[in-house]
C-alpha cells in the first residue's frame, strides 16, 4: 500500500509525543478531492470533489492519544464516457456514467490531540458506502446532434462495505485548527457501473482533505 510509509511515520510521531493531555471533542468540516487509484475505479469514474463532517471524541484514560472518529461525506465522481464500436458496421455507441459516492464511517485515530501546535495523527475506519449510479447510452449523429439516439439504462442507489486508512496533521490555534490529510479508501462488492451482467468491482480511491477543526467545550 502506497500510504504505508506515511501511516507508519505518523503513528511513530504520535506515539513519541508523551506530553499529550486529554482534549475536548472536535468537529471537523472539510472539503476533499477524490482520485481513482486502481483500474476498476478509473474505468468507471474520474476525479471528483465533495465534502464531509467528522466528530472526534477522546477515549478515557488515553491522555488524548486515542480518539473515536465518526462521520459522513459525499463526493461527485465526475462522469465517465466509454466508446464501443460494432465490428461489422463500425457503429459507435457511447456509454456515460455519473456517480455520487457517499460514506458513513466509524473508526479510531491515534495522535496527540489537544497538545502542541503540530498534531499529527493516523487512523483507520470501516464504512457503509453508498453509490448513486446513473448510466445512459447514446448513438451519436455526428452531422446533427439533435438526431442522436439516447437511452437511460439505470439510475439507482446501491450500498457496499468499505474501509479506509488515513494520516494527517492538525495545526492547532487553540479552540480551532486547520486539519489536512490523505486517506486511502477501498470498497467491496460494488455493482458494475458499465455493461451487462451482475459482475461486481472493488474500486479504491485516494482522498485529499482540507478542513477546519473546532473544539466542543465540555466543561
Amino acid at each position: 500500500m502506497r500510504l504505508r510509509p506515511i501511516l507508519i511515520a505518523a503513528a511513530l510521531l504520535a506515539a513519541c509525543t508523551s506530553t499529550a493531555t486529554a482534549a475536548d471533542p472536535r468537529v471537523v468540516f472539510y472539503g476533499m478531492r477524490q482520485d481513482p487509484s486502481d483500474a476498476d475505479a478509473r474505468d468507471y469514474g474520474r476525479p471528483g470533489w465533495g465534502g464531509g463532517i467528522a466528530l472526534k471524541g477522546m477515549l478515557p484514560r488515553t491522555e488524548g492519544l486515542i480518539a473515536a472518529v465518526g462521520g459522513l461525506e459525499a463526493v461527485n465522481l465526475l462522469s465517465s464516457k466509454k466508446r464501443f464500436f460494432d465490428d461489422l458496421t463500425g457503429l459507435r455507441v457511447e456509454q456515460n456514467t455519473s456517480q455520487t459516492y457517499g460514506r458513513v464511517y466509524l473508526g479510531g485515530e491515534m495522535g496527540p490531540h489537544g497538545n502542541g501546535f503540530l498534531q499529527p495523527y493516523a487512523g483507520a475506519d470501516v464504512a457503509v458506502v453508498f453509490y448513486n449510479i446513473s448510466t445512459t447510452v447514446s448513438i451519436p449523429d455526428d452531422f446533427d446532434r439533435e438526431n442522436s439516439i439516447n437511452q437511460r439504462l439505470r439510475d439507482e442507489t446501491e450500498a457496499a462495505f468499505g474501509w479506509s486508512a488515513s494520516a494527517g496533521l492538525v495545526l492547532d490555534f487553540g479552540r480551532w485548527g486547520v486539519d489536512a490529510g490523505v486517506r486511502y479508501l477501498e470498497q467491496y462488492g460494488v455493482p458494475q457501473q458499465l455493461g451487462d451482467g451482475a459482475v461486481t468491482v472493488q474500486p479504491s480511491y485516494l482522498q485529499y482533505r482540507l478542513g477546519v477543526a473546532l473544539d466542543i467545550p465540555v466543561d
